[in-house]
């Protein structure tokens, strides 16, 4: 069945230059990408995207990182998206990431690691739409 999730690639892969790799990755791995743009989230935006987090100790700290540089965003389309996604990206903490997955060769560590990937369908459309309008989705 084929479904969608949100991706985004975080500032820190931003400022090393890997987000043509990435994508790269997502290409290879069999992803659509239906929506994509790079934006700089405020302060703001980060903490209403983030807002589940909002009693969790590490939210201002999150909330700061993802703020603090550009973000590519994309939903991404495929049989089994989030899943399929969750598999590429690989484990939050790079460390523990198999070979082969985007936060093994990208990321740097359990904080700053390189991408976002929705966690549930229903999650990847909220995410999608607080990032893009239906004219944004093809």
């Amino acid at each position: 069945m084929i479904n969608r999730t949100f991706t985004m690639i975080k500032p820190d892969a931003t400022e090393k230059g890997s987000t043509g790799g990435i994508l790269q990755m997502i290409n290879a791995a069999g992803f659509k990408i239906v929506a994509m743009k790079m934006t700089h989230l405020s302060k703001e935006k980060a903490g209403e995207f983030y807002a589940v987090h909002s009693e969790r100790p590490f939210y201002g700290e999150l909330v700061e990182f993802m703020s603090r540089g550009p973000i590519t965003a994309a939903i991404l389309e495929k049989d089994n998206a989030v899943e399929d996604f969750r598999k590429l990206i690989g484990a939050t903490n790079p460390a523990n990431a198999e070979e082969g997955t985007i936060r093994r060769k990208y990321a740097a560590s359990i904080g700053e690691n390189a991408v976002h990937g929705s966690d549930s369908d229903e999650n990847a459309a909220i995410e999608g739409s607080f990032f893009f309008s239906a004219l944004e989705k093809f």
